[in-house]
């Protein structure tokens, strides 16, 4: 009897041990099931892809000096979602997806997807933590607050992937603010009154640094809606004398004038309706004392010059993904009066990239 009892209780001991195994081995076979899928970024500056160049852990557009501008910080991670269109199901929900030394890479929980064949993949840049999704899923909203629009958001074009081929998935990113800049020169006709201007502060007034972005997933585009947070941004700072002639023009930086755009100060905003007295570029600036018709003028500081940017560009209105590029020319042929100074500022133009060769 008692034999009996210890043979059945070791054939339990194997059976209990033998269930052990099997929950095991399930698990791992769930776990097994989740995909590892890698993504090949491409950041353009209009969505289109013209050439590639592998640089690094990144894949960037093109080889031109402006291209190599539009890129992504792998040290920030981008969001993820994924739609079920036929089952109108949501399969990613903002995933979080990070990058290390091998690239940006994710898991998909696949096994979960039950009958989904296929799935519309796509990503924004950067990575948010409340995005909220509109009707059957086919849009979502980014809530950008200044910290994410100054690291440049950027959204993907769609991808659809079948979910057996989820292990390497290109993503075409472009951006969907506005990078802007400033170049500066001394446009005085007489030469008598020629190179003169120290530049000495320039500020951007209420400039729009959040929003939120309505990306369209099915239709592949998108439109900002809800700016806010006006802020000042100040350009440059510093003492620098002002070129004479558009030949000696200058791109505006930090604390000097410079040659190329790569060094020079430029900020990104969030698109948005250019209003009568709102936004401003304020200028503050010395001019030398000189010799006119035999009168000598002293020195004068702290010159400050407010400059609209109503009536600038078409329909009043930035639009997004372009980069635009203000030209400020100074002139001062207004001199000529003997007691009063009073320096004109002569009509900018505006340079709008419109293929962003230099985004």
């Amino acid at each position: 009897m008692n034999r009996f009892v210890l043979y059945l209780s070791a054939l339990l001991m194997v059976f209990a041990a033998s269930c052990t195994k099997l929950d095991e081995g399930i698990d791992i076979v769930q776990t097994e099931q989740k995909q590892k899928t890698k993504f090949d970024i491409l950041v353009t500056r209009d969505g289109q892809v013209v050439s590639k160049e592998r640089t690094g852990i990144m894949t960037k557009a093109g080889v031109d000096s402006g291209d190599m501008n539009a890129t992504m910080d792998e040290d920030i991670p981008f969001g993820l979602i994924g739609i079920d269109f036929e089952h109108n199901r949501l399969l990613v929900d903002n995933a979080r997806v990070d990058s290390d030394m091998q690239g940006y890479s994710t898991y998909f929980d696949w096994y979960s997807w039950g009958n989904a064949g296929k799935v519309n993949i796509s990503a924004y840049y950067p990575y948010v933590n409340d995005v909220t999704y509109g009707e059957g899923y086919e849009n979502y909203a980014i809530p950008y607050s200044v910290n994410e629009t100054e690291a440049g958001p950027l959204v993907s074009k769609t991808v659809e992937r079948a979910i057996e081929d989820l292990d390497r998935i290109p993503l075409v990113f472009q951006h969907i603010t506005n990078d802007i800049g400033y170049k500066i020169c001394d446009i005085t006709p007489d030469k008598n009154l020629q190179g003169l201007i120290h530049l000495r502060k320039v500020t951007a007034a209420n400039v729009a640094s959040a929003g939120v972005f309505e990306n369209d997933v099915k239709n592949g585009n998108g439109y900002w809606r809800k700016q806010g947070y006006y802020r000042k941004v100040v350009i440059f700072e510093g003492d620098e004398l002002v070129g004479v002639g558009s030949e000696n023009e200058k791109f505006i930086g930090f604390h000097t004038l410079e040659d190329h755009l790569a060094d020079s100060h430029r900020y990104y905003s969030v698109p948005d309706a250019i209003a009568t007295d709102k936004q401003y570029v304020e200028a503050v600036f010395d001019i030398d004392d000189f010799k006119l018709n035999h009168f000598s003028y002293e020195p004068i500081k702290n010159q400050v010059r407010k400059y609209m940017l109503y009536g600038l560009l078409p329909d009043n209105v930035f639009e997004y993904g372009k980069q635009y590029t203000f030209h400020i020319g100074l002139d001062l042929s207004g001199v000529y009066r003997e007691i009063t100074f009073a320096p004109a500022v002569a009509d900018w133009e505006t340079t709008i990239y419109e293929n962003n060769d230099d985004f």
